[in-house]
């Protein structure tokens, strides 16, 4: 069911939080701790969307390897260093392709985009959903998958003004009535503030006075990892957190 992180403070190298930490993403790719009935590995390919410094578009890195096979990776990471990442690995559900452009983070304009999950009925249940879309956006999704779908749903909301909290709650509550029980924990960052959900899914959030670090698991055994609790809103940047039931966000 995947895993995803995203990060917002002082410029620092990839490979921290890919490969360096003791449960980086490399680690949970084979080791996950918390996946909650959604699989046993990520190993279905990966990707790191981040913003060089000074630069308000973001730059991406995709595989369908997974994650611990990829010989470019290590240097890659070691030499690029950003203050805002969003990465994620994943486990592709049954019956969708295993392609790098199924892999997260899927972009638009400043935006990264990841989704551990599952919508259920896929992609029946969202027909109706994605029948309110430009017939362009659905020509070219980055591939047939329920992420690359919310996605969707959640760019046609941000290109049309809309609050990023808004964007994503009105999509969370809007796949939920279509596909109840589906598990949609959303990642969201334009590189100055974190938007992320839990709704059946692990999420960690490690904050301090200038960086902010959410991911699926936490990456050390710092004991300052918070628990976000399911059916949350959380809206972070550097020094604050905003934390909003979903029913009331």
């Amino acid at each position: 069911m995947c895993r995803h992180l995203a990060y917002l403070g002082s410029p620092v190298p990839l490979e921290r939080f890919l490969l360096g930490l003791p449960h980086a993403l490399a680690v949970q790719a084979w080791a996950p701790r918390d996946m909650r009935g959604g699989g046993t590995v990520n190993a279905d390919g990966f990707g790191a969307g981040w913003f060089p410094p000074g630069a308000t578009v973001p730059v991406r890195y995709r595989s369908a390897m997974p994650i611990w096979s990829d010989a470019a990776l290590p240097a890659l990471a070691a030499a690029t260093t950003s203050g805002a990442l969003l990465a994620a690995i994943r486990s592709a559900t049954v019956g969708m392709p295993v392609v790098e452009t199924a892999a997260a983070p899927f972009t638009d304009g400043r935006w990264l985009f990841s989704h551990n999950g599952v919508v259920k009925g896929w992609p029946g249940s969202l027909a109706g959903l994605a029948g309110e879309l430009p017939i362009e956006d659905l020509l070219t999704l980055d591939a047939p998958t329920d992420s690359a779908a919310l996605f969707a749903l959640v760019r046609a909301r941000l290109r049309a003004g809309w609050p990023a909290a808004k964007a994503v709650t009105t999509v969370l509550a809007e796949v939920t009535a279509a596909a109840p029980g589906s598990r949609l924990n959303l990642l969201l960052t334009d590189g100055t503030r974190i938007v992320a959900s839990t709704l059946g899914h692990s999420l960690h959030v490690l904050a301090g006075p200038d960086a902010v670090l959410v991911a699926s698991e936490p990456l050390d055994d710092d004991p300052a990892w918070q628990p976000v609790p399911d059916g949350h809103l959380l809206v972070a940047t550097p020094g604050a957190l905003d934390l909003t039931p979903l029913g009331a966000a």
